[in-house]
C-alpha cells in the first residue's frame, strides 16, 4: 500500500496532516480526531503539552476515530516540522496576523502540514517562524476566534477539497 505520509495515495489526491501544538483541552483533542479522520486528513500529530490517547475524555468526544486514523506525539512541534518539510512537505499555520492569507485563497501544495496552536494565546511568534505561510479563516461574525478543533476542520477541508 502506497505511504500516505509522503503525499502519495495512489490517486494524486493532496496528502494533509495536522499537527496539534500545546491544545490544552482533552475534549478539543478528542474532536480534532473525529473531525479530521471524517475529512480524511492523512495523521495527527500531537505535540508539546497536548494530551494523548489512550484518554476517556479523549476517547468519549472522538468516538473511535483515535483508533483508525493514523496519530504520534512528538513533544517538540520543532522536530515534527523539520521531518515533515524533509519529506516535502509545505508548513502552513492557522493563525490571525497582519500579513495571513485568506484560506480561499491559499494554493496549497500537494502535501501541506497544517499547524495548530493554543487557543487564546495562539501560536508563537517563533513558531509561525518555522512556517512557510499562515493562513485564517475570514471571520463574518463579531467574535475574534474559533474553537481551535472547528477551526483545524474548516482549514483540513478547504485545503483538502480546493485546488486539486
Amino acid at each position: 500500500m502506497p505511504s500516505k505520509s509522503l503525499g502519495i495515495d495512489g490517486k494524486g489526491s493532496r496528502i494533509v496532516h495536522v499537527i496539534a501544538h500545546d491544545i490544552r483541552s482533552k475534549e478539543n483533542i478528542g474532536m480534532l480526531f473525529r473531525n479530521l479522520e471524517f475529512l480524511g486528513v492523512s495523521k495527527l500529530w500531537l505535540t508539546g503539552y497536548s494530551p494523548t490517547p489512550p484518554d476517556s475524555k479523549i476517547a468519549k468526544i472522538a468516538l473511535g476515530a483515535e483508533q483508525s486514523m493514523e496519530w504520534e506525539f512528538v513533544p517538540k512541534s520543532t522536530d515534527v516540522i523539520q521531518r515533515l518539510r524533509s519529506e516535502g512537505f509545505q508548513i502552513i499555520a492557522l493563525e490571525l496576523t497582519d500579513d495571513s492569507i485568506p484560506i480561499q485563497d491559499y494554493d496549497a501544495s500537494q502535501r501541506v502540514a497544517l499547524l495548530l496552536g493554543r487557543e487564546v494565546e495562539g501560536i508563537s511568534p517563533t513558531l509561525l517562524l518555522e512556517c512557510d505561510n499562515v493562513i485564517s479563516i475570514p471571520r463574518k461574525g463579531k467574535k475574534e476566534s474559533l474553537n481551535v478543533a472547528f477551526a483545524g476542520a474548516i482549514a483540513s477541508y478547504e485545503i483538502l477539497s480546493h485546488h486539486p
